[in-house]
């Protein structure tokens, strides 16, 4: 408990002490300013003292034990005043600043005697992770206002920040078309490939003549067609690069909080959809979640990747290749989250050769939105001529290693952070329609 003067006391004394200077001009009047002297201390001391004999307020705090990152929520704190005197106060929550950011902070407030008081306040998450709310700070002010008391109130409180899951928990609220435009995930109609048989129902326009089933058409006297239903039990299993070109950042996002976004909204439709879902990060710290089915395999995974953080090493495509084959025997479309340079051209090459001998393999590449927006920029003078031919000549360049890689069978993507959510979910469900898993 500490006590500091405000700027009435301040001001008080800034006038105490001029009035000092009239007994300088008018000696008779010294024991006029000593008595108001007097008076000035006795009400600041017993200001003090009523300060410091009135009991902490209690300060609870309302916010969701998980946060989803860069999405704006609303943190509660209610203030309850326990003393028979109304309490004026300034308000500070000490919100983890290295991982959030905030906003309508501090607040001053004035709780009723024997009363309480709300307010709410805006916090960012920034940076993934598990993070510690330590206390609320209370700046508590004596009767006169003359003081202020220091208070540090409330319990520690553990907030955990995942990968933004905004987008499927909204996702769950919708109906399947509405859902699917609203992500940007278009269906190609393509029956009877790579699915199973469902059921039989009466023909429709646009189904194929391949659905037609003549048999049932001429006991039934009316066309039957086949419904079918894409096969389940297969694997996704995602190789997560935390190396050290993850780190890039376009926005407020970096590469890699993109790409855990766009592997939970995949992760969720292969649940969906009835298939197993497994992660592998490599290049930094190596976690392992072995393919599994169901719809607790999401939290699972959510939980597993929330504090996982891109290091300082360069991306090891040959030994994630290896262990990858290593623990994943059963064939399954390997998902190669990275952000591809130039130099990666032969060990890339490599493991991709590696992993096509048992799996399908899908590189979902990263690509650096400046680039883009660099070229459409006007050219005016010779040193952004020569920006524009080096930029074009690195994207060649890449895009020579990306055809490379398609050409040993390897599926490649190479879209803008905030597109890669919708890419991976559209070329998953074409390659679960095409029959390729």
């Amino acid at each position: 408990m500490r006590l500091s003067p405000t700027p009435r006391l301040l001001r008080w004394l800034a006038g105490w002490t001029l009035l000092g200077l009239v007994p300088a001009v008018w000696p008779e009047l010294i024991g006029f300013w000593l008595l108001v002297s007097g008076l000035l201390l006795v009400v600041a001391a017993w200001d003090a003292v009523l300060l410091r004999r009135r009991p902490p307020l209690t300060v609870e705090r309302g916010i969701a034990p998980v946060l989803p990152l860069g999405v704006w929520r609303a943190v509660r704190l209610r203030v309850v005043n326990a003393d028979e005197r109304p309490a004026a106060l300034t308000l500070f929550d000490h919100y983890p600043t290295a991982a959030a950011e905030a906003t309508e902070l501090p607040q001053r407030l004035i709780v009723a005697a024997g009363g309480w008081a709300e307010f709410d306040y805006r916090l960012r998450p920034v940076t993934r992770g598990a993070w510690t709310f330590p206390f609320t700070q209370v700046l508590l002010e004596s009767p006169r206002g003359w003081w202020r008391r220091d208070d540090r109130l409330g319990e520690p409180e553990r907030v955990r920040i995942y990968p933004n899951f905004a987008i499927i928990a909204q996702d769950i609220r919708l109906t399947a078309d509405r859902r699917e435009a609203l992500l940007g995930i278009h269906r190609h109609r393509r029956r009877g490939e790579g699915q199973t048989f469902l059921q039989l129902r009466e023909y429709r326009i646009g189904d194929s003549l391949r659905q037609i089933d003549w048999k049932a058409t001429a006991r039934t006297r009316k066309l039957i067609a086949k419904d079918y239903q894409d096969e389940r039990n297969q694997t996704v299993l995602f190789l997560l690069d935390c190396g050290r070109r993850m780190r890039a950042q376009d926005d407020d996002l970096s590469h890699f909080d993109h790409a855990l976004n766009a592997l939970i909204l995949l992760a969720y439709v292969a649940l969906r959809q009835g298939d197993a879902v497994g992660l592998h990060s490599f290049g930094g710290e190596r976690r392992w979640l072995a393919p599994r089915a169901g719809p607790g395999m999401l939290t699972a995974l959510i939980n597993g990747v929330y504090d996982l953080q891109p290091g300082l090493e360069p991306p090891d495509y040959a030994d994630a290749a290896q262990r990858t084959l290593t623990r994943q025997r059963k064939r399954a479309l390997i998902v190669l989250l990275t952000n591809l340079r130039d130099e990666d051209q032969d060990e890339l090459q490599a493991a991709v050769a590696l992993l096509r001998r048992r799996h399908l393999v899908l590189i979902a590449n990263l690509r650096e939105p400046v680039l883009d927006e660099l070229l459409a920029r006007p050219i005016h003078d010779l040193a952004q001529a020569r920006l524009y031919a080096t930029i074009c000549h690195y994207l060649l360049h890449r895009e020579r290693v990306q055809e490379e890689l398609r050409q040993q069978g390897g599926i490649v993507l190479d879209v803008p952070p905030d597109q890669l959510p919708a890419a991976m979910v559209n070329q998953y469900l074409d390659l679960k329609r095409g029959g390729r898993l």
